[in-house]
């Protein structure tokens, strides 16, 4: 099975000629022998430019290649922009599998005997389906919700064998491009699989989309900005996942939207808004914000609201890397290169060996033709892209919160501008940043860290003398050590100094000794030379053995 494959794959890939795209003179002769001599197939796609042959390649095999084009697509540091606006095409529409089998695998999950035990209406025609999993609609039959519209999403059959056998043939791939091409350390190719896989790997865990659906309705409760469906944990499990169905009109559908009278100026804004309030107020971003899990409510046109699904995949950023990406975005806005260049080395993402006036004057030269342009034609997105290649350039490893970050502000630009064509991302996102600047660094900051930290504050109070007289005893014993410590290592000192000069007139008298009896002086200064030897020795030797 894994041979046929592999065999599979080789076909697709050199009948697509994706073979082209590694330089001839990366591959060594044996490389290059060995392809047109066992896998001698021609390219049927000379017409199409390399990023249409990559992805119409990646669609013939399936769902697993589909997300990894996906993926890929939104790596614009490792590809060529072609290829990349190609990638970026992908439609994650694949064909259904039957709705009976998808029946019998959420009775099986949930452990019942039949559909209609728990829900009434279930229609086995999904109504929507995508490489991982498909949805079908059906309404609650007990409980308090009960009547209530559902959407049931269940994983598609053996998918989690397919995934593996594809994951462990790319990862194959991947080292072999890690060995045999030159920018492979550059390029990580194996890194790259091992970040799609943990994605991947993620999506099949539908308890993991639950909660995280979960947080994010907590964290926009009442919320006019953004509103998610209430999930079902109670029929909820790991391949099956039941949540509200939701009335919206598809966010990219810009016709019925100005059709109804939607305030395009105010939902490309609040897009925006969305974004960056999960991002700096929750640290918790629905990272594949893309027009397929986006949706518009269909009240209140005037002021209109978000609605979003699919949560597999979110991001999260620590509160150093909300900070210096704050920082970041603000020095930007005011084109302070120098601000910039520094905080990549304060934050860790450069090496402090880096030179960082000529890391400022690469920043320059990338961003301060962007800048001529007008600020509604400025792309944040794009910006922050150039940002990081650029800082690639100076030894930044790849960060994989920023890269999700990088990929769904993309998506909420992209998204922005077919609203509203005239956005201004920079100054929707402006006033937002420095507020959340100020709150982080004034008084409101301070009151905040009090008020976070005063539970554990509270709880340690009554142990605080107790650890103060510890403390005090331990350091009073220490300072009595340290004494004695000091003593002792005096002491040590003295006797031996005391025996370096009692070995200096010992030697000295043996040498004279010595000097006396070979040269045949008088018998006197001998015997005495001699006797004071003596007489040195045994005084020594007392000596050493009272300070044992």
């Amino acid at each position: 099975m894994r041979i046929q494959r592999l065999y599979l794959i080789t076909k697709t890939f050199l009948s697509y000629g994706l073979d082209q795209l590694i330089p001839a003179k990366w591959l060594p002769w044996s490389i290059r022998v060995l392809r047109y001599l066992l896998f001698w197939m021609p390219n049927r796609h000379r017409d199409k430019s390399a990023g249409v042959r990559l992805r119409l390649a990646l669609e013939s095999l399936g769902p697993v290649w589909i997300k990894f084009g996906q993926m890929l697509s939104t790596r614009r540091d490792l590809l060529d922009p072609e290829i990349a606006n190609e990638l970026a095409k992908l439609q994650d529409k694949v064909k259904p599998f039957p709705g009976e089998q998808a029946q019998a695998l959420i009775e099986r999950a949930l452990d019942i005997q039949s559909i209609h035990d728990e829900f009434d209406n279930f229609v086995v025609t999904p109504l929507a389906s995508a490489s991982i999993a498909q949805v079908h609609t059906a309404t609650l039959k007990h409980g308090p919700d009960a009547g209530q519209d559902i959407v049931i999403k269940v994983i598609r059959p053996d998918i989690r064998k397919a995934i593996d056998a594809d994951l462990k043939l790319m990862d194959t791939l991947a080292s072999v491009l890690a060995k045999h091409l030159p920018d492979g350390r550059r390029l990580k190719p194996r890194e790259v699989v091992k970040e799609y896989r943990k994605t991947l790997l993620d999506e099949l865990d539908l308890l993991r989309e639950a909660a995280n659906a979960m947080q994010l309705r907590r964290n926009f409760e009442d919320s006019d900005l953004l509103y998610i469906p209430t999930v079902y944990s109670d029929y909820s499990r790991l391949s099956v996942m039941v949540m509200e169905r939701i009335d919206g009109i598809p966010v990219s559908d810009v016709e019925t939207l100005h059709a109804l009278g939607v305030n395009m100026q105010l939902l490309a804004e609040r897009g925006v808004e969305v974004f960056f309030t999960q991002v700096f107020r929750d640290s918790f971003f629905h990272a594949d914000m893309h027009p397929g899990n986006i949706f518009v409510s269909r009240e209140n046109p005037d002021d209109p609201k978000y609605l979003g699904i699919d949560f597999g995949i979110v991001g999260t950023l620590n509160r150093e890397d909300k900070r210096y990406l704050a920082e970041n975005f603000l020095a930007f806005f005011n084109r302070d290169y120098r601000k910039v260049a520094e905080l990549h080395v304060d934050s860790g993402w450069v090496p402090a060996h880096i030179n960082i006036e000529e890391f400022e004057s690469a920043i320059r030269t990338v961003c301060e033709p962007i800048f001529n342009k007008p600020l509604a034609d400025i792309s944040f997105g794009h910006v922050l892209v150039n940002l990081f290649n650029t800082a690639r350039r100076f030894e930044m490893e790849v960060q994989p919160q920023l890269v999700l970050l990088q990929k769904t502000l993309l998506y909420v630009e992209g998204l922005g501008r077919t609203l509203y064509p005239q956005l201004d991302l920079w100054k929707t996102a402006k006033p937002f940043l420095e507020r959340w600047m100020k709150e982080q660094l004034g008084w409101r900051a301070v009151l905040r860290s009090v008020k976070e930290n005063a539970p554990f504050w509270a709880e340690k109070l009554p142990e605080m003398p107790t650890l103060l007289y510890d403390y005090l005893r331990t350091q009073r014993e220490q300072q009595q050590w340290q004494r004695s410590a000091l003593a002792e290592f005096q002491a040590h000192q003295q006797r031996f100094a005391q025996r370096v000069w009692y070995g200096a007139i010992t030697a000295a008298l043996i040498v004279s000794t010595s000097l006396f009896y070979a040269t045949e002086q008088s018998p006197w200064l001998t015997g005495c030379s001699a006797l004071a030897l003596v007489f040195s020795g045994i005084l020594g030797w007392q000596r050493g053995r009272r300070s044992r």
